[in-house]
């Protein structure tokens, strides 16, 4: 069985889960936008998720920031990030973007080595910018529909496509889902959050002062944002990244 059909039946399994949310009660009415017909358990899963920020995440993303130096923070997230590259070399081969692939393991060999596991960011400082492909562009490129709308728990905002990248990107190409030790493991997975969340945390202040709908700016921004990065920032050449 080609990758392609694998990937079709991945989909499908998915597609099939919402269904069964659906004839379970989660989901409700229709939605205006087209792009999301399951807005109300959508919003129903934003507003679990902007709860347990305000109680528990924002909490110690706060005191990450507060106990942790500059230098250091800035570290774990380049570590992290140098990690996330192998994805992006992996998305970027099967996008045929070999030019950016030899970029970008340029990017780790030298990160890995003489920026210390990556904890500096030697690259950007030489030339080697930072690339961002995940196997929900890639699927985009090999003309798959986003499918609707879906806030995750926990991560936020996706679509049916972009929920295989959770699967492949920070799943099966993560070097840390297979280090053998649970507590290391369980270690780094929690930091990689923690910092994840940190590094969001004023921006989310932001949104919440500059828009009205908290929702519907996240939605629309989503959209507008996956759209630039599937295109590589060519605004005047959008690949269909709305229909389902």
């Amino acid at each position: 069985m080609d990758i392609k059909k694998r990937i079709s039946i991945f989909y499908e399994i998915i597609l099939i889960f919402l269904i069964s949310i659906l004839l379970f009660g989660c989901a409700t009415t229709a939605s205006l936008d087209e792009r999301d017909p399951l807005e109300n358990f959508n919003r129903g899963v934003y507003s679990f998720n902007q709860t347990m920020d305000e109680i528990i995440f924002n909490p110690i993303s706060k005191l990450y920031k507060a106990i942790t130096p500059d230098i250091i923070e800035k570290g774990v997230s380049n570590f992290f990030s140098n990690l996330g590259d192998l994805s992006v070399i992996a998305n970027e081969i099967l996008q045929l973007k070999f030019d950016k692939a030899a970029s970008d393991v340029s990017r780790v060999l030298i990160n890995s080595t003489i920026g210390l596991l990556g904890f500096f960011d030697i690259s950007s400082e030489i030339g080697l910018p930072k690339h961002n492909e995940d196997f929900g562009q890639t699927l985009a490129q090999w003309g798959f529909k986003s499918g609707p709308y879906i806030v995750v728990p926990f991560f936020g905002p996706a679509t049916l496509r972009d929920l295989s990248a959770l699967v492949i990107d920070k799943g099966m190409l993560n070097p840390m889902f297979y280090l053998e030790d649970d507590m290391t493991k369980a270690g780094l997975l929690t930091l990689n959050y923690v910092d994840f969340k940190s590094r969001f945390s004023n921006r989310n202040d932001l949104i919440g002062a500059a828009s009205l709908d908290e929702y519907e700016f996240i939605k629309n921004a989503y959209f507008e944002k996956r759209a630039y990065e599937i295109n590589d920032g060519k605004i005047n050449d959008f690949i269909e990244v709305q229909e389902y």
